[in-house]
Parts: C-alpha cells; structure tokens; sequence
C-alpha cells in the first residue's frame, strides 16, 4: 500500500501518545544504545548492529536498524561510544547519530558505578508523495520529502558487578518540538522524554551453565509503561537460548552464538499478543556483535 490516508501519520502531527523511539527484544546485548553510561563497562570495544523487521505481513510496518561502537580510553575511568540508526515506519523515516562519554568510579574492588552523556542529532522525514490527502493540492503535502532536524541527548548511570547490573537512563532530554517547515509557526508535536531502567543479574550454576535473568522498563507521557523480561541459558558463555515478553505487546523466543568471544550472534523472533495477531507473522530480529582491543 504506497499511499496513505492522512490519519496513519497523525501520530506525527499530534502530540504522540506510543513510544517515539525504537525497541528492541535483544536489549541485553546492547544496552548502551539505551544507556551511554554502560560504554566501557567490559575492556574491550564492541561494535553492535541490530536489525529489527517487525509485524510480518503487516504492509508498511516498522523496519529498524542501529549500528554502535563502544568501548574504554587508555584511561579506564573514560569511556567513549557512539551510534546511529534509521527507523522507518510507512510514510515516515527516523534518522539519526549521537556520541557519548562516560565516566567511570571505583566503589569497591567488585563494584564500579558509571555516568555517562550523549549528544546528537535527529532527522524527521515524512515522504509526501506517498499520503493521500483530503483535498488535492495540500500545501504541507506538495513538498516532496518534508524534513525536520532537531538536536538530541540522553544521560544515564550505571552501576554493575561481574555477575550483575542495575542502570537508569533519560532520553531526547531537550525535549524539542517538531516542525517540518519553516513556515510551521507552531507545533503540539515534541520529542518527549523517554525514562529507561534495566536491571540484570547472572548466576552461575555450574562451571559450564549460567542463568542470566533481566528486565528493561520504558515510560514516557502519556504512553503506558512497559516491561520487557528475558531469561537466558548460557552454555560456556558460548551459545544461548532464551525467552521472555513485553507487557501488552509480545512473547519472543531467542538463541545466539559467541565465537571465540570475539564475534556475537543472536536472533530473535516476536510472537505478537495482542489483536494484530490476526494479521501479522510476528517480528525478526538479528543482533551482530564484534569484539576487539582487549587490554589483557
């Protein structure tokens, strides 16, 4: 379906009431895209991307992508890290960078807590070309692609052991409007603030086998709060299965690979919950991760 009644987009001319930013089932495997003060947390740098296809059969559902690097200075209290991504949904295209700094302290020999600042940009892009309007010759919707460019930030803190986490973290901090043209005098759409806390703790059940349970909580005004929890069993840190739900949304089953602990590989698939169940397959997603620079 390319052309779109004017209502499917209205979650961009209007203030927004869902999450505005994207989800991801594997979370655990990169928490610094929600948190920049975990970058550093290990001694080693990762590069993560994660590709997200949601609501199989579903015909301009949401597509996601993310690539990020992090990892510590030769000063092990500094961390650095940056990503992007693009979010695409119908109409609609989310782009966008941003790059951090974190700061690490020493509590105790076991426990370390961290804060961390991210700063970039964000791009909002609507295609024109494929809503259909009311009345032909819209001026707003005359403009091929219609783009807004906006600054944007989080600030988190963590703290983590080797066998658990707890971490907190703010998104879109300067809270911006969105204005797609520069005769726009005013708008009631803004780039809300995103609240996210993620707790996790491993234990070790034997020599070979883990049980790694976690929890991410999203909220932002006026959206329902949702949780996410996975629980995971990993074999020699080498390969896992998994599986967990998103409150009023999904159930997902997962498994991954970790080759030589340098290269990470995880799937997941969604098992859709609520009435689109009647319409979509479910939601894909792959998460690759690699590993360089380790200190010792």
């Amino acid at each position: 379906m390319k052309k779109l009644i004017i209502i499917s987009f209205l979650f961009i001319a209007h203030t927004l009431q869902a999450q505005q930013l994207p989800q991801f089932t594997q979370y655990m495997m990169n928490k610094y895209v929600y948190n920049p003060a975990i970058s550093g947390d290990k001694d080693y740098w990762e590069v993560v991307s994660n590709n997200r296809d949601q609501w199989q059969r579903i015909t301009d559902a949401p597509r996601t992508f993310t690539l990020s690097a992090a990892g510590p200075l030769k000063n092990k209290k500094l961390a650095m890290g940056g990503y992007v991504y693009t979010d695409i949904t119908g109409p609609t295209r989310r782009l966008g960078f941003q790059t951090s700094i974190a700061y690490h302290l020493k509590l105790s020999e076991e426990i370390k807590l961290s804060f961390g600042l991210s700063l970039g940009f964000n791009q909002w892009i609507l295609d024109a070309d494929k809503v259909t309007t009311v009345h032909d010759g819209d001026f707003y919707f005359s403009n091929g692609l219609l783009k807004s460019f906006d600054p944007d930030g989080k600030f988190g803190f963590y703290l983590y052991h080797e066998n658990w986490y707890i971490g907190g973290s703010i998104e879109q901090i300067f809270r911006d409007k969105v204005s797609f043209l520069a005769t726009q005098t005013s708008s009631e759409t803004y780039m809300e603030n995103h609240f996210y806390a993620t707790a996790g703790y491993t234990f070790n059940v034997s020599d070979s086998w883990k049980v790694e349970p976690s929890l991410l909580f999203k909220y932002n005004n006026p959206a329902t709060p949702k949780l996410d929890g996975v629980l995971r069993i990993l074999y020699q840190d080498q390969a896992w299965i998994g599986a967990g739900f998103r409150t009023n949304d999904a159930y997902t089953l997962m498994a991954g690979f970790n080759y030589r602990n340098m290269l990470q590989i995880g799937y997941a698939y969604d098992i859709t919950n609520t009435k689109l169940k009647n319409y979509s397959f479910g939601t894909h997603e792959i998460s690759l991760g690699i590993r360089f620079g380790n200190s010792k």
